[in-house]
């Protein structure tokens, strides 16, 4: 009887504190940023465009017909206000 109080006590605990982690202001955990080469051997970035972790915009040089995007998972950050 003691070991089942006592597991029960441990898997509501660790709800809680799942439930709290949630609510923290987190970074977006699915963002794409897509990077600009100057020809297909995408040796060259010339450019990227996205949005980063926390809503960082990134945009910088030019963009092209060459073009790789990829999502990015900021999971582990947590975001300033």
């Amino acid at each position: 009887m003691k070991g089942t109080r006592s597991l029960i006590a441990a898997v509501a605990l660790g709800i809680g504190i799942v439930a709290f982690v949630t609510t923290l202001p987190g970074s977006q955990a699915g963002t794409s940023v897509c990077t600009y080469y100057s020809d297909a051997t995408h040796k060259k970035a010339v450019g990227a465009r996205g949005t980063g972790c926390c809503g960082s915009v990134i945009n910088w040089g030019v963009t092209s017909s060459y073009k790789v995007c990829q999502t990015i998972y900021c999971t582990d950050q947590i975001c300033p206000n």
